[in-house]
């Protein structure tokens, strides 16, 4: 590799399990590491073969697989005090998992020697020094983790560099200094890792960081700045206590803004793929604020913000958000401006028509509306039938006249509902019942009865996701609530949003948006009127 190149070490199937609701089978520890691997990932920790049999069982698996990019690296700690390598089960089992690579860590801070491993510290020397060289007999690639370096270096500087040279002279062929507590700052972190280079060679030097102080992305750029080579993460931060430092930020910043090459462009372009991949198989909702690919990070709400980036992107855009596969989105609210309207207008398809002032009047019911409640930033497809209805190019599909919801529960059965609706489309009425699980469904199955006779396309459509939010919890059980609804056909997916006191009517109307969208982008209406 060019001396300009940044390693990336991936510990998420190990270091990121350690995470408080993190959890993989080994199947999935797989589709992460292929994923990886096909991205063009340099290392991928698989687990400690040693702790568990999921990790075992994970590294049996990888066997059968041919990994075109990545070194898989099977981890664990250095010998235990008093006993041989070829006699440590620990290490054995590292050689049973059969990976090109291993990763060992041990202690550098003086006050783990002491009180957490009690030994001597001529014995911890021994102990790393012994277990590297065993490995290198052994004809592994070995990484060295110099656990809690920093505060260890910070405590006894000498002792700390005696550990390193413990790893260095019995053939370690990469050293990675940890900030296990993650409480360094990057100066710290940016000094120490100089000082070190000193003796250490740049391009064996490795930058492990937790985020407990949230520096975790910060503190391992201060280590490439300073000279190391190998950064070691996770995907989204995933880890233990506050987690690891994120990968993707990392990868983000040393490829597009430091000019480190890590991956080759098109992977940076899967990044945010990569991040909801892992999020989506850890079952942990991505956070809309992740920094380059969050849903959020791009994202303009300002309207004078919004007028900025139609002229200029890079006025509040620190990237084009392509790079990493996002994308620009405006959102519509009581902060915009008509350079919203007339943006989201166009990505929607939508003409604001000959009316100079229609983005304006629009504006100002948006505004009115979001003064009860309602939202559109995440409601799409209400924010295309307000801007139709305030155009004049939306005709009502059917018209409600009445709905009746009962909802039975007793003892032995689970809870059941009925719902009665009465329509109009044009000068025809329907009227119609249907059963559900619930008051929302037992509505949703009766207006899908009564429209699919006028309106067969409606079955193309189904309901993908329902949230209620409660608007003012002071009000307890008499509060206004939003509900948000997102459907899917075959073409695309869209959401709506009502709003009541009544969680019932509030979901009827997400409900009506959601069925009008549908009727109304595929121009089947009818044109009826009532009589």
């Amino acid at each position: 590799m060019k001396k300009r190149d940044v390693l990336i070490y991936d510990t998420t199937l190990r270091d990121g399990t350690q995470g408080e609701q993190i959890n993989f089978s080994a199947e999935e520890k797989l589709r992460i590491a292929q994923r990886l691997d096909d991205i063009g990932f340099h290392y991928i920790e698989g687990g400690w073969p040693g702790s568990n049999p999921k990790d075992m069982r994970f590294f049996e698996l990888a066997r059968g697989k041919t990994f075109k990019n990545a070194k898989l690296s099977a981890f664990g700690s250095t010998r235990k005090a008093g006993v041989k390598p070829r006699e440590c089960p620990n290490l054995l089992a590292l050689l049973d998992a059969a990976t090109p690579v291993v990763t060992i860590f041990g202690k550098t801070w003086n006050l783990h020697v002491h009180e957490i491993l009690k030994v001597s510290l001529k014995e911890n020397l021994a102990m790393i020094r012994d277990t590297v060289r065993f490995l290198k007999d052994s004809g592994k690639e070995v990484i060295y983790d110099a656990e809690h370096f920093f505060d260890g270096y910070k405590a006894n500087p000498a002792y700390a560099m005696d550990t390193i040279q413990s790893a260095l002279s019995a053939g370690a062929d990469m050293i990675v200094l940890c900030d296990t507590n993650g409480g360094s700052l990057p100066e710290e972190v940016y000094r120490i890792s100089r000082e070190v280079s000193d003796t250490v060679p740049k391009n064996l030097l490795g930058i492990h960081a937790h985020n407990d102080g949230g520096l975790a992305v910060a503190n391992s750029l201060a280590a490439v700045s300073a000279g190391a080579r190998m950064v070691q993460g996770t995907i989204n931060g995933f880890g233990e206590r506050c987690g690891n430092a994120d990968l993707i930020p990392i990868i983000a910043n040393l490829q597009l803004k430091m000019q480190k090459k890590c991956l080759v462009e098109s992977s940076i372009r899967q990044l945010m793929n990569l991040s909801h991949f892992v999020s989506d198989i850890a079952n942990i909702p991505l956070l809309n604020t992740r920094p380059f690919v969050g849903r959020s990070a791009f994202a303009h709400k300002a309207g004078v913000h919004v007028n900025a980036v139609q002229k200029n992107p890079s006025a509040y855009e620190h990237i084009d958000p392509s790079r990493v596969g996002n994308q620009r989105r405006v959102l519509a609210s009581d902060l915009s401006g008509k350079s919203t309207i007339e943006y989201k207008a166009r990505e929607l398809g939508l003409s604001l028509g000959r009316d100079k002032s229609a983005s304006r009047k629009i504006l100002q019911v948006i505004k009115q509306m979001e003064d009860q409640g309602y939202t559109f930033d995440a409601a799409d497809g209400s924010l295309a039938l307000l801007i139709k209805k305030a155009t004049g190019q939306f005709e009502e599909p059917f018209e409600l006249e009445l709905f009746r919801v009962i909802n039975e529960k007793d003892e032995e059965n689970p809870s059941h509902a009925q719902a009665m609706i009465k329509i109009w489309v044009g000068d025809e009425v329907e009227i119609t019942a249907a059963e559900g699980n619930g008051p929302i469904n037992a509505l949703d199955n009766a207006l899908r009865k009564a429209l699919r006779t006028f309106y067969p396309e409606i079955d193309e459509m189904h309901l993908i996701d329902f949230k209620v939010n409660i608007l003012d919890g002071s009000e307890g059980t008499a509060a206004k609530v939003r509900v948000l609804i997102e459907s899917q056909d075959q073409n695309e997916i869209w959401s709506t949003v009502g709003v009541s006191e009544s969680v019932i009517e509030a979901s009827w109307l997400a409900l009506v948006d959601s069925f009008q969208y549908k009727l109304s982008k595929d121009r089947l209406n009818h044109n009826h009127r009532k009589p």
